[in-house]
């Protein structure tokens, strides 16, 4: 009898550990991601075949302190490597760990090997070589700090491997952790079981083949222990034979029915295919449906509802995926009332949108990312609740005031030829959040929770925003985009967020803009300026514009679609100002007349020449520049800019000041001085979505005195 390590995934301990003892091994005892035990022959060539939760088996050859290369070597060479393989035999050595001396796997690796091909040299052996690609020997090796472990693998490739999926989905199950999920689940054998999202299959499968007692291993073609010294082919082939004649006959008895559904036609297709390489076939039907809308099938009875839905790192968006458990959720009370159900997932705050309490719950990891399974019961639904469609309404209080402003401003919006505009900011303090429309997409801005208020709570109430707005606007989850704004420094609140590259154009009054919703924390267009912008377009007749501080050159086009004579377009970044050039191709407006001057506005304002009848400016509230005393503040420096802007300024022209900050103030003495009009304007440029917050801009009209 010999000392074994099953090594399996964090969390699986102790159901890998229960599985053993029914298998027959003495001695069982759980450690980390793994259980050590002893069996003999028969017995671990059992377990490697009927294993469910279990990657691999290793035979414990030594366990010792391992300071540094030295120990690891010597321990390595005492082994008598020529009892266990021949040396004609191909192997490897998987090493897994570190410690202060061995930093690499890779060096720990090649000590080994070097103490093992030393202990064939030395019995006057044939030198056995290395191959990764086909080895017949895999030893084991573990390391955590001094602590090794040293043994031959059983089995090869993982255990999970079953051999019967050759493809799978976008972010597939180990069939280990598939197998677990199900013993978990609450399902017994005898029920029926349906998976709404069901991907590659797997999680049916390893049900069916538990359903049907199939050895989880029978489909494999090769195993390490097959070439070890002491290998018992006439042993081995009994195993398989008893389990090949279990397999046919369990899969006739099987009463239990299994459902499958996912709304990508190929993945359904993999599906079947992997479960009639498993042999389970005609136990499961797969079809095509959509989870949010699954009906419950004529005969499922009681049975049980088990899934693995995305959650958010390799598949979906967090709006999409807050609506998709959410509709999950009440299709799930809808149509499976006394029937219970299991959910996979690694975000707690996305079972939360279920709207069910959990019976019992489990953590284990999905490779290394850390996941809850949730068991529920589903309460039957009264006759009443059943009858109607009408979902309540998610966080009725901000539900409510969204709907009211949408009456209001969307009739408004319709008027006035906007398809970008706000229907909400932070209207409600325990909602804290900014939501724009643009066209049939919806941006959700959420501000900074205040310090006192606790993340968990703060990510609640965004997840109920989320799903609010989706249940009021109705606008496809796929269009709802969700951004973070909190204060940054310098320039990172200009930083490039993600690559989508997913650019659409929108209109305001009869103009053209470009808008991409993804790429950056701005979208390309700011809604409270539209009113400032139509007015640029109205004055601009005949005149020659200039731009400072373009951004992606919105009043630009507005100015040049009004009839202007020329305009200058000056930005630092070049990609706003090529994406000011394509927003004036988008209106036609192309020709020497329009210049783009890349550079720093403040130090091009310097050294300009030229005169204008019409400038905008919508400087920032603080900028990092090395001019103006190294930085540039805009109450603090205004009135320097406005020097320069005066000799760029006809006698007759007019300068549109406008900024962001909060409570700025006009120097009126120092203007007087320069011999200039101010008018605050700031009011007259306040569009109704922007009504409730009245310090949003400011906006001065600027011109020389008579």
């Amino acid at each position: 009898m010999n000392q074994y390590l099953a090594v399996t995934s964090n969390g699986l301990e102790n159901l890998l550990a229960q599985e053993l003892e029914q298998l027959g091994m003495t001695s069982v005892k759980p450690v980390q991601a793994g259980v050590k035990f002893k069996a003999t022959k028969e017995l671990i060539y059992r377990a490697c075949l009927w294993s469910r939760y279990a990657s691999r088996f290793v035979r414990i050859l030594a366990e010792f302190t391992c300071q540094d290369d030295m120990d690891l070597y010597l321990a390595a060479s005492a082994v008598n490597w020529a009892n266990h393989f021949h040396s004609s035999k191909n192997f490897i050595v998987d090493f897994n760990g570190t410690n202060r001396e061995i930093r690499n796997s890779q060096y720990g690796a090649m000590k080994v090997k070097d103490a093992i091909v030393d202990s064939f040299n030395k019995k006057g052996q044939p030198r056995p070589n290395i191959s990764k690609e086909n080895a017949d020997v895999r030893v084991h090796v573990r390391l955590h700090r001094d602590k090794a472990l040293l043994g031959l693998d059983m089995v090869g490739t993982g255990l999970h491997q079953r051999g019967y999926r050759t493809a799978a989905g976008k972010a597939p199950l180990r069939e280990t952790l598939a197998a677990a999920i199900i013993s978990r689940s609450g399902w017994d054998k005898e029920q029926n079981l349906l998976d709404p999202m069901c991907g590659s299959g797997t999680l049916l499968i390893e049900a069916a083949l538990i359903a049907a007692n199939m050895a989880p291993g029978v489909k494999r073609q090769s195993w390490c222990f097959e070439s070890l010294e002491d290998f018992e082919p006439e042993l081995w082939a009994e195993i398989k034979s008893e389990a090949n004649v279990q397999a046919r006959r369990g899969v006739k008895k099987v009463d239990a029915r299994f459902w499958g559904f996912d709304n990508d036609p190929r993945v359904i297709q993999t599906a079947r295919e992997n479960a009639r390489r498993a042999g389970v076939e005609e136990l499961i039907t797969f079809e095509v449906g959509d989870a949010s809308k699954v009906i419950k099938p004529d005969t499922f009875g009681q049975g049980v509802i088990v899934c693995n839905p995305p959650y958010g790192e390799r598949l979906g968006t967090e709006p999409g995926l807050i609506a998709l458990y959410t509709e999950f959720g009440e299709q799930l009370k809808s149509q499976f009332g006394g029937c219970k159900a299991s959910i996979f997932s690694s975000s707690d705050d996305l079972l939360s949108c279920l709207r069910m309490r959990a019976e019992k719950q489990f953590k284990l990891n999905n490779g290394a990312l850390p996941c809850h399974q949730k068991n529920y019961s589903i309460s039957e639904r009264s006759g009443d609740a059943s009858q109607t469609n009408e979902q309540p309404l998610i966080a009725p209080d901000f539900a409510n005031r969204l709907k009211k402003n949408i009456a209001k401003i969307t009739k408004w919006a319709k008027r006035e030829q906007l398809d970008c505009y706000r229907i909400y900011d932070a209207d409600l303090p325990e909602y804290n959040v900014a939501i724009d429309i643009y066209l049939d997409h919806l941006v959700i801005q959420e501000y900074s929770a205040p310090k006192d208020i606790p993340e968990e709570k703060a990510k609640r109430r965004l997840t109920d925003i989320i799903r609010a707005s989706i249940q009021v606007t109705g606008i496809d989850t796929n269009n709802v985009v969700l951004k973070v704004r909190e204060k940054k420094k310098g320039t990172s609140q200009y930083n490039k967020l993600a690559s989508k590259s997913s650019t659409f154009s929108v209109n305001e009054y009869g103009v053209k803009l470009r808008v991409n919703l993804h790429d950056y924390l701005d979208t390309g267009l700011f809604l409270d300026h539209k009113i400032t912008r139509r007015k640029l377009g109205e004055m601009a007749q005949g005149k020659d514009f200039l731009n400072l501080f373009a951004y992606t050159g919105s009043a630009t086009v507005h100015a040049a679609v009004g009839g202007a004579k020329s305009t200058t377009t000056v930005d630092m970044s070049n990609t706003y100002l090529e994406w000011a050039k394509d927003n004036m191709k988008l209106n036609g407006q192309v020709g020497r007349q329009h210049q783009f001057v890349q550079e720093d506005c403040l130090k091009w304002l310097e050294n300009a020449k030229g005169s204008y009848d019409l400038i905008f400016i919508d400087p920032p509230t603080f900028s990092n520049s090395k001019r103006m005393s190294q930085t540039f503040d805009v109450q603090r420096d205004h009135i320097q800019l406005i020097t320069h802007l005066k000799r760029l300024l006809n006698q007759k022209g007019t300068i549109v000041f406008s900024n962001n900050k909060r409570h700025f103030k006009m120097d009126a003495e120092a203007l007087a001085e320069l011999n200039l009009n101010a008018e605050n304007i700031s009011a007259k440029t306040l569009p109704m979505d922007f009504s409730r917050n009245k310090q949003i801009h400011n906006c001065w009209l600027i011109t020389h005195k008579d």
